[in-house]
C-alpha cells in the first residue's frame, strides 16, 4: 500500500528510488557482516571446545595432585593461603566488523613463595604446577567464551537488521515506487491523449477555415 503522506511526484519518484538503493546496499553489507562474524564464531567455538576439554583434564590431574599432597603432608589450605594473590591480569579490545572482543593479557610474575621449604614436598609442587595450568586455561576459556556471547548477540542483531530490511523496507519502497511509476504513466498516457485531442481539434478548426 502507498504511503499516504508520499505525494506520486516525480521528486518523491527519484527519492523513493535512491532510498531503495541505499536499503539494498544496507542489506548486502548487513549479510556480509552477518557471514564474517558467523566464519568468526566457528572458529571460536572449535577452540573452546577443546579448551573445555583440556581444562576438564587439567581440573581432573590438579585435584588429584592436591589430593596427594594432602595425603602426605596433611590438610595444605594452610599453606595454600600464604601463596600471595596473582594480580597479573590485563583486558584490552580488538574489532571485528565493529563488535568489540576482549582480549585477556595475563603476565607472569615470578611468585616470593611465603612457605618454607621444608614444609612442603615434591607432590605439593606438582599440585601448584597443576593449578598454574588451571588459571592459565580458565584465563583463555573466559576470553574466548566472551567473545563467542558477543559474536552471538551481533549475529543475532545484524539477522535481525538484515531480515527487517528485506522483508520490510525494501518491499515497500518497490510497492511505493511502482505505485508512483504507474501514476506518473498513467498521467502522462493522459496528458499525451488530451494533447492529441487537442491538436486534432485545432486541425479540424484549421480545416474547416
Amino acid at each position: 500500500m502507498i504511503n499516504q503522506q508520499i505525494f506520486p511526484t516525480k521528486g518523491n519518484l527519484m527519492a523513493l528510488k535512491k532510498s531503495n538503493s541505499l536499503a539494498k546496499m544496507g542489506y548486502d553489507l548487513m549479510d556480509r557482516k552477518r557471514n564474517i562474524l558467523i566464519r568468526e564464531m566457528m572458529i571460536i567455538i572449535k577452540d573452546v571446545r577443546d579448551l573445555r576439554d583440556e581444562l576438564t583434564t587439567a581440573y581432573h590431574q590438579a585435584y588429584l595432585a592436591l589430593q596427594e599432597a594432602n595425603i602426605t603432608l596433611g590438610i595444605v589450605s594452610d599453606i595454600a593461603k600464604s601463596i600471595p594473590i596473582d594480580e597479573g591480569l590485563d583486558l584490552s579490545l580488538r574489532s571485528v566488523m565493529g563488535v568489540d572482543l576482549p582480549i585477556v593479557y595475563y603476565e607472569k610474575k615470578e611468585v616470593k613463595i611465603s612457605y618454607g621449604i621444608g614444609s612442603t614436598n615434591t607432590k605439593f609442587d606438582y599440585a601448584y604446577t597443576c593449578f598454574q595450568k588451571v588459571r592459565d586455561l580458565t584465563i583463555k576459556l573466559a576470553e574466548i567464551s566472551n567473545c563467542a556471547y558477543r559474536l552471538a548477540n551481533a549475529i543475532r542483531k545484524s539477522q535481525k537488521q538484515a531480515n527487517a530490511l528485506k522483508s520490510i523496507v525494501i518491499p515497500e519502497f518497490e510497492r511505493n515506487i511502482k505505485f508512483i511509476s504507474d501514476y506518473l504513466e498513467e498521467r502522462d498516457r493522459e496528458e499525451f491523449s488530451r494533447k492529441k485531442v487537442i491538436k486534432n481539434i485545432l486541425v479540424n478548426k484549421n480545416n474547416i477555415l
